[in-house]
């Protein structure tokens, strides 16, 4: 033990330590525990460090804590350290992290009230945990109920739920869900709804006994125990109910913040009603019963509607409206008696004043006159041995007998309605077990307690005592069940505590007594207690500071009870006057029946109810007195522990299970856990005690196999042997030493307390040092791979960083010789350049020199030469000045020397003139002068001989010119004149040009003037058209906006619409999956109604047979199933068997008879009612169909009277072209040789001006079109809205006319299916109109063609020559003439058709005609009939001389035939050595004969037959699946073939020709058709269900259980509840099962041809079971949430993919269905921590609700300590991010939904005429034919 201890205190391991606040709280230590240390050296959660001391005595070390994988179990006792705060701490981390409110401790459920509703008592909640086993589901209320139920039908044994706990624990509700479980998984065994009426009288009960407390708004102040009945099938057939310590003292008072019973509030809340005017009632605070708490208003309850919901529960169980008017007035006169006023006459006497109102209205509500109350109010009678005396009574005792008047009768008022709340619900049926729940106070304690403090305590002892013995007894059966050595487990015995209250001389009996005494009072009482136990009994003290209280030591707490009032209410008395003026009433026979004898109150029910409420008390009478007298003075504390003692013994006679409820806290908080409260509770309830009991013995218990698998880690190859009980002892006893600390049993091993804790550390310590181990070797092995790769990494660095270094030498080398190479030639380079510079520089100076010297030279020359010319010009124009000058002197001298001379001679001239030789000399000068004048003068007479020949030429002309200018000159004198005669018009032209100045002048100005207007103008106008180009840009701009922003919409628009369309699309598939579910489950429910009704028949029948015994029953191969297609046959026998019913039925009960014939009555009528409302729907229907279609028809016809307006317009115009081409090519022919078609020539004028027509018309022609086309948009639209708009005023006035839920149902039903036959008829329409778009999308496409071929024609006619032009003309009408031909030869073929097919229709309906105005002659046929008889016989029988598929039977083989071919068929050796659907081939072949034939009655007689039979069948062997599957693939393929020959062209498009020849020919057998679509829908969900019950035991054992991967999931510690397959032994199932088991669904199905989409919708259905059963059990199952399970789902999930891929299934919707499966195996696997988890997790789980999500986190326990539990930070974090989900608030899935089934048609490609019939089936009377 030391070395246990030692091992488990050390260093890091945490203990728990006492706390003023919390209770206890959490350490660590810090150092290790030595033995011998004084203290321990601990630190607290919150970092601080304490030294805490052991106690020196004891030196108990503080509790240890549990391994963090062990907290928050189902179950406490799963725990290895089992005390009180592990259990605290356990139940508050459930509390409040996980949310889980219910708890296992061993047997007992705890129950914490969450002060908040949860969604997790819903009827899918109820499913889920019926049938299943207790340990396997989460803690319910509904597993203890479920186990209960269990118990009572394997067992037979009475069962008992005790509910206990606190005011505001929530006992009252946890009753009502038990019994709400009750009545949803057992039902009534009769029609009178007796569940129902056991759950109403919950709110009956709440509102007579529960009131508003400080500690709850709800709080029951009575006990009761509800007995439930049940017959030997384990169905409710009624109840009974006890009752127990009514709390009467809250009538007349009420502390503060609470109120008085519910139905006085509801009262006040209704005084305005009508029926309530006379109770003269008014506001609770006006009445003193109901205001002195100062609290009439509960938060969020409406007293008003309570009362509506009492009223109908009275109703419901049968108190009519008179009594309960009779109960709201005795109840209005309590309120009314409270507010009687009493006032002092004197000391000794009192007085009610004359005339109080309200003790009138008490008065006359209760029936009594007012002068006797008033007088016995105030008075009372004293009886002596002789006299009898009347004292009057003070005030205060006056009050007092008015309080105690008011208890008595609301007392009495209460036990009134339980007995006819029993009375209710008793039943004529016997009795075969029940289970009783009872709802009782708990333990209570308040600062002052009084009697009924005691009374509750007192019974709390006894239950408390009834529990210890029952856990001590199961203790004790599983230590001999496990064949271990029993040893005495020492726990508290609470019998001296009842001894002190009950025994004689105890604590009630001495007050009995004291009663007894005249002068009792309770201080006398109060010293014979003292006197009688305070020195003989330790649990009974005496307070120091008080004379008047005592303590009794209860198993809970010391209790202080005040001894004031003792007394007077164990005396419970009432003034026996009072009572007989109350019974002296007249007027009010519920108030008399309220006081009647008790003996005959309660004889009804055997029930004898006392003055508390008590009730069942068989208390014998004393002699000598009467009966009334002996019941006053019963005293309440005997009456209560007789009524006790009876509980006790009830209790004990039945097998108890325990719900302890618990208040977490005083405040009402939701999820608010106080440690302080619960711990008292915990030590009061038991639950304390029920862990210590378990700790002073064996508390762990594993099976060998769950310890083999936990604890394998610790064993070694060796110690594992074949047998593992062998294993596992050897191993024990290696690990554990003290052999006291386990015992071996025959299937489990038993440890002591700590001692999985201890194993569970070393498995820790284990599984720690593996993973260093594997850390050390993986770390090492990670080291050494790095190291290797570092250092192979090292040495190609190194590699390639010598390369580097070698490569970077030998370029450094090569740069260096190519750098010296390069200096070489560069240095060349420069020195060259340099040298060549110099050479240029040394070349180009001596040039430059050279040239400057040469230069100089030549500048030097130059100069030389130019001075030389200088000197030559200078000196010659010296020379020449020097020349001129001497010349001029020379010339002056000379001149000046020829002056002189000529002077000189002049002078001697002069002298010689006058000298003969001067005269000489002149005359010699004349003469030569002469001769040269003759000259002149010859030459000057022929000069003058021309002159005047030109003399006389120029006359003539001169003469002429003469004439010419007289001319002139007369032309001139005449113009003189005329300038004269024009002169004066020149003055006045003169004037008007004067005046025309002027005027110009002023147009000048007024032109100015209107020029700079202009120019204002113009430039104002350029202004403008700036403007207006600005604007016009603006306009373009926002015109190309809005065309873009109108595509922009148009595409918006158009995508809107296709996904408002599509949207449209999934909301009408949906709607259509909605309605095929509704209409499917209404099949259900009739097919559940017809099975009910048949079994009331087989019932009645067997009755009949019991009661006579020599009755036959009828044929078990008659159907009886009653269809609307039954023949007479089958009434009449029908009606005989009600007859022969009617005949032995005398001795039976009259009321199930009657109510059966009732109940089959109202389904008739219902049927009829259905049928008459659907032939209504039908018509209304038909009637606005009508409607629509005149509409419809009018409207469409005048567009089609428009459209041939258009064409005939379109068609002249186009003559008007063909007119216009033909003058064109005449006035072509006529001017071919002229050249006319030149340009400007007519002929081309003619044809410029057609071809501008010719495009104008076209223009016009596409306007047109654009028009027409808007327009069919329009009215196609303006439709749409018409249909839309009145499909729901069709049956708008219908809907107001339905009066009941039915008929607003059907109504429902019947505009669902008028809305989808109108969408069918809108789409058709839609359809309709689409291709009459089309269509005129075609016309006007081909008039385009058909112009632009005109104009191509043109054109080329154009380019041709004449003779040309005529032939291509007319072969271009020869081709259009073909093509109209073509197109009116292709309208005629179909209208040929459509004649044929109606006139085939025509022939249809004339013979129909005619056979039904043949009156009764079966054969008589109709003169059309007559002609076409003789072929059928000779042309189609006859004609190929061949089997036609056609079997022919007689009308008396009828019965045989459905006999061997349905009845009794086996369906294994059909479907393994026939052809698939055999039975429906050859029932088919059958109905094709009686259809060939003519015979109706043959027909209809076969179908309902085949129709029966077939439910008969399935009726009979419906849990077989063989069966049912056969008969689902030969329905289906009758449904087939009735479809695949019935003529229609859908369905014979898919024939051969062969095939099409044996369609039906008379008989049109689409009603039918609906009633086997009917029967299939039926049978295929009896299938499902078949299939369900045989998966449903796999599911979960298969999919969660069983470890599929062996050793990924350990198991963890288990406590009392242990699952019961917690390890998968031998016989259970396996996923495998499961795979086996759909493979030999899916073989069997196609083995017998089921239709292969049939078979993916059944597959589809059964995986959506699997995954729904499988998330549900996930949902409920906190051991099942955990990483590895995860991992073990999505494995088992990839399995049955794999299936489905195998079996070619994968696009069968299956696989989707388990994706909420597959979220939550993920959910359980990705990391729950961060923001970006949160993130992933609410995009991952899409198909999983937020409730869900919540659930599986909550639920998440890790297996190892490894791993982590989910913060409650994480899971707020996922609510909030989930927030704005829309989805249902639903938890789980539900498993009972079933897909709506479609039978898609499937063609069978096998001839009839090839089917052969073996002889196995008996069928030889068949004729082939």
């Amino acid at each position: 033990m030391n070395r246990e201890l030692e091992y488990m205190f050390v260093q890091s391991a945490r203990v728990w330590i006492p706390d003023a606040e919390e209770v206890w709280k959490s350490a660590e230590l810090t150092k290790d525990y030595k033995n011998g240390d004084a203290s321990l050296q601990l630190m607290l959660e919150d970092g601080t460090s304490i030294d805490h001391k052991l106690d020196p005595k004891t030196k108990n070390l503080p509790y240890l804590r549990n391994p963090d994988i062990l907290v928050g179990e189902n179950d406490l006792t799963a725990l290895s350290y089992l005390h009180e705060p592990a259990v605290l701490h356990n139940l508050k981390v459930r509390f409040i992290d996980s949310k889980l409110i219910y708890t296992y401790c061993g047997i007992v459920l705890v129950a914490i009230n969450p002060y908040e509703t949860l969604p997790i008592y819903g009827s899918e909640i109820i499913n889920a945990y019926s049938g299943q086993n207790m340990g396997d589901m989460d803690p319910h209320i509904f597993a203890v109920a479920e186990e209960a139920y269990k118990q009572m039908a394997r067992d037979e044994r009475n069962q008992s739920i005790i509910v206990s706990g606190e005011s505001g624990a929530g006992k009252t509700v946890s009753a009502k869900y038990a019994m709400r479980y009750f009545a949803t998984v057992s039902g009534s065994a009769s029609e009178a709804n007796v569940e129902e009426k056991v759950l109403a009288s919950n709110p009956i009960m709440e509102a007579i006994g529960n009131a508003k407390t400080t500690r709850n708004d709800n709080s029951s102040r009575f006990g009761k125990y509800i007995e439930i009945g049940f017959d030997n099938r384990y169905r409710i057939i009624g109840a009974n109910m006890r009752t127990y310590l009514l709390e009467k003292s809250r009538v007349v008072f009420q502390a503060d913040e609470e109120r008085n019973y519910h139905i006085f509030y509801q009262l006040c809340a209704s005084a305005n009603l009508s029926e309530f005017k006379n109770l003269r009632l008014s506001s609770a605070n006006d009445f003193l019963y109901t205001r002195q708490g100062r609290s009439p208003v509960i938060e969020g309850v409406d007293d008003a509607k309570e009362l509506c919901t009492t009223r109908h529960a009275f109703t419901l169980l049968g108190i009519n409206e008179s009594y309960q008017i009779g109960l709201f007035q005795v109840l209005a006169a309590i309120l009314h008696l409270g507010n009687v006023e009493i006032k002092d006459r004197d000391s000794d006497s009192s007085i009610i004043a004359p005339n109080n109102r309200h003790l009138t209205a008490f008065c006359e509500l209760v029936g009594v006159t007012y002068q006797d109350m008033s007088h016995w109010l105030c008075h009372r009678k004293l009886k002596t041995a002789t006299e009898t005396y009347i004292k009057p009574l003070p005030r205060l005792q006056a009050t007092n007998a008015r309080d105690a008047l008011s208890k008595h009768i609301y007392a009495k008022l209460f036990n009134w309605i339980v007995e006819h709340v029993n009375k209710a619900l008793v039943t004529n049926v016997k009795q075969h077990s029940f289970i009783g729940v009872l709802d009782i106070y708990g333990f209570e304690t308040f600062e002052i307690n009084s009697f009924e403090q005691f009374c509750i305590n007192y019974a709390n002892e006894k239950l408390q005592q009834q529990f210890n013995m029952h856990v001590f007894k199961l203790e004790q059966e599983e230590y001999m069940k496990e064949q271990i050595p029993w040893t005495l487990i020492d726990f508290y015995d609470n019998q001296p505590c009842i001894n002190l209250i009950e025994a004689k001389m105890g604590i009630l009996d001495l007050l009995d007594e004291e009663c007894k005494m005249p002068k009792g009072s309770d201080d006398s009482w109060a010293q014979k207690l003292y006197n009688t136990h305070l020195k003989t009994c330790s649990l009974f003290e005496k307070p120091r500071m008080s004379n008047r209280a005592f303590i009794i030591q209860h198993f809970a707490d010391k209790v202080e009870y005040q001894c004031e009032g003792f007394l007077e209410k164990n005396k419970d008395t009432v003034n026996e006057e009072q009572i007989n003026v109350l019974k002296a009433s007249k007027k009010f026979d519920l108030l008399v029946e309220l006081f009647q004898d008790e003996e005959k109150a309660t004889t009804p029910t055997g029930q004898v109810p006392g003055t508390g409420g008590r009730t069942r008390l068989s208390i014998k009478p004393d002699k000598g007195r009467d009966k009334s007298s002996k019941e006053h003075k019963k005293t309440v504390g005997c009456q209560f522990r007789n009524s006790l003692q009876m509980l006790m013994e009830t209790l004990n006679a039945t097998t108890p299970h325990y719900v302890r409820c618990i208040k977490p806290n005083d405040f009402k908080l939701a999820f608010s856990f106080d440690p302080k409260r619960a711990v008292q509770q915990l030590r009061a309830c038991g639950v304390l005690e029920t862990i210590r009991i378990s700790a002073a013995g064996f508390p762990s218990r594993w099976t060998y196999q769950e310890f083999f698998s936990r604890y394998r880690v610790l064993m070694k190859q060796k110690d594992v042997l074949h047998d593992k009980k062998l294993t596992c002892k050897n191993v024990l006893e290696k690990l554990v030493q003290d052999q006291d600390k386990y015992q071996f049993g025959k299937t489990k091993i038993f440890f002591r307390a700590g001692q999985v804790a201890y194993l569970e550390k070393l498995r820790a310590d284990k599984l720690r040092a593996a993973c260093i181990r594997i850390q050390k070797t993986i770390r090492c092995w990670l080291a050494r791979k790095k190291f290797l790769r570092q250092r192979s990494a090292a040495i190609t660095i190194q590699r390639f960083t010598r390369g580097y270094q070698a490569r970077c030498l030998a370029k450094f080398m090569r740069r260096t010789q190519a750098a010296t190479v390069i200096q070489k030639y560069q240095r060349m380079c420069v020195e060259r350049k340099r040298y060549r510079q110099k050479q240029a520089a040394a070349l180009a100076m001596q040039t430059i020199l050279r040239a400057y010297m040469a230069r100089q030279k030549y500048q030097a020359l130059l100069r030389e030469h130019k001075a030389i010319i200088i000197q030559k010009h200078v000196r010659g124009w010296l020379a020449r000045c020097w020349y001129k000058r001497c010349l001029e002197a020379i010339v002056y001298l000379q001149c000046c020397i020829r002056r002189m001379r000529a002077k000189r001679e002049l002078k001697k001239l002069k002298i010689e003139a006058r000298s003969v030789e001067h005269f000489k000399k002149l005359n010699k000068g004349m003469e030569n002068k002469i001769m040269q004048l003759q000259r002149k003068i010859d030459e000057q007479h022929k000069d003058n001989r021309l002159i005047s020949e030109k003399l006389v030429t120029l006359e003539s002309s001169y003469a002429s010119e003469s004439e010419r200018m007289r001319g002139e000159l007369s032309r001139l004198r005449g113009a003189e004149e005329d300038a004269k005669n024009k002169a004066n018009q020149v003055l006045s032209l003169l004037e008007e040009l004067e005046r025309l100045k002027k005027e110009l002048s002023v147009t000048q100005q007024e032109k100015k003037t209107i020029e700079d207007w202009a120019h204002k103008y113009r430039d104002e106008m350029e202004k403008m058209v700036s403007e207006l180009k600005d604007q016009n840009g603006l306009l373009k701009k926002e015109k190309d906006d809005l065309n873009r922003r109108i595509q922009e919409q148009g595409q918006q628009m158009t995508e809107k619409m296709t996904r408002a369309i599509a949207q449209e699309t999934q909301q009408l598939e949906t709607d259509l999956n909605e309605e095929r579910s509704r209409y499917q489950n209404l099949l259900t429910e009739h097919l559940r109604l017809e099975e009910k009704y048949e079994d009331l028949k087989e019932e009645f029948a067997h009755s009949s047979n019991v009661s006579k015994p020599g009755h036959r029953r009828t044929d078990s191969t008659h159907s009886s199933n009653e269809s609307e297609y039954t023949y007479n046959s089958e009434y009449a026998e029908s009606e005989e068997g009600h007859r022969a019913g009617d005949d032995v039925t005398r001795g039976m009960d009259t009321s199930l008879t009657l109510k059966l014939q009732k109940r089959v009555t109202e389904l008739e009528q219902e049927k009829q009612s259905l049928r008459n409302e659907l032939e209504n729907k039908e018509d209304q229907f038909q009637r606005a169909r009508a409607r629509d279609d005149a509409q419809f028809r009018k409207a469409r016809g005048a567009e089609l009277e428009y459209e041939s307006l258009k064409r005939q317009e379109l068609e002249s115009e186009n003559k008007k072209l063909r007119h216009d081409l033909a003058e064109m090519r005449q006035s072509l022919l006529a001017d071919a040789a002229t050249g006319a078609g030149a340009p400007g020539s007519p002929a081309y004028k003619v044809l410029l001006d057609q071809l501008n027509a010719s495009c104008e018309e076209l223009e016009v022609r596409k306007e047109e079109v654009l028009i027409l086309r808007s327009q069919l948009v329009s009215q196609k639209e303006a439709l749409h809205h018409k249909e839309t708009m009145t499909e729901p005023s069709v049956f708008a006035q219908d809907v107001n006319k339905l009066k009941d839920a039915d008929e607003l149902k059907q109504a429902y039903v019947g505009l669902k299916d008028t809305n989808r036959l109108l969408e069918q008829q809108l789409q058709t329409q839609r359809r309709t109109y689409d291709s009459e778009v089309e269509s005129l999308r075609g016309e006007l496409q081909n008039v385009k063609e058909e112009n632009n071929r005109q104009q191509q024609l043109l054109a080329q006619n154009l380019q041709l020559p004449p003779e040309a032009r005529i032939e291509a003309s007319l072969q271009h009408e020869i081709t259009r003439l073909t093509n109209e031909n073509l197109d009116l030869m292709e309208q005629l073929e179909k209208q040929d058709r459509t004649i044929r097919k109606l006139k085939k229709q025509l022939k249809v309906y004339s013979k129909r005609i005619g056979e039904m105005g043949a009156g009764q002659t079966e054969g008589q046929t109709s003169p059309g009939q007559m002609v076409e008889e003789p072929i059928h016989p000779v042309n189609i029988p006859r004609r190929e001389k061949d089997f036609q598929g056609m079997l022919e039977y007689k009308k008396e083989d009828e019965m045989k035939l459905v006999k061997n071919l349905i009845l009794e068929l086996k369906p294994r050796g059909v479907a393994v050595n026939l052809i698939p659907g055999l039975p429906a081939y050859i029932l088919f072949m059958c109905l094709r004969h009686a259809d060939y034939v003519n015979d109706d009655q043959k027909v209809r007689t076969l179908l309902t037959s085949t129709i029966n039979s077939i439910k008969k069948i399935l009726k009979k062997r419906g849990d077989d699946f063989e069966t049912v599957s056969f008969w689902l693939a030969n329905t289906c393929r009758f449904l087939h073939c009735l479809k695949q020959y019935s003529g229609e062209q859908a369905f014979m498009k898919h024939n051969s020709v062969r095939q099409n020849e044996h369609c039906l020919s008379n008989f049109d057998l689409a009603e039918y058709r609906q009633v086997i679509s009917d029967l299939a829908i039926q049978i295929y969900q009896q299938l499902v269900k078949c299939m369900e019950n045989i998966l449903q035991p796999m599911i979960v054992c298969g999919m969660l259980e069983h470890e599929t991967i062996q050793g990924v999931s350990g198991v963890k510690p288990t406590g009392l509840r242990k699952r019961t397959s917690s390890i998968a032994d031998e016989g259970t199932y396996t996923l495998d099962s499961i795979v086996r088991q759909l493979s030999a669904f899916h073989s069997t199905m196609c083995q017998h041809g089921t239709d292969p989409e049939l078979i993916k919708q059944v597959v589809k259905q059964l995986f959506y079971i699997i995954g729904a059963v499988t998330l549900n059990n996930l949902l409920l199952r906190k051991d099942m949430c955990s990483w590895s399970k995860g991992m073990q789902i999505r494995y088992n999930v990839s399995q049955l993919e794999e299936w489905l891929r195998d079996k070619g299934l994968m696009n069968c919707g299956a696989k989707e269905t388990l994706e909420p499966l597959i979220q939550a195996a993920q959910l359980l696997q990705v990391k729950k921590k961060t923001d970006e988890d949160a993130e992933a997790i609410c995009t991952m789980c899409h198909a999983l609700t937020t409730a869900q999500i919540v659930k599986v986190l909550n639920l998440y326990t890790p297996v190892n300590e490894f791993e982590e539990r989910v913060s409650v930070a994480f899971i707020r974090t996922i609510q909030t991010r989930l927030r704005d989900r829309c989805e249902s608030p639903q938890l789980l899935m539900d498993t009972k939904m079933i897909y709506p089934v479609t039978f898609p048609f499937n063609p069978s490609s096998l001839a009839l005429e090839t089917i052969q019939i073996p002889t196995s089936l008996n069928l030889g009377f068949l004729t082939r034919v």
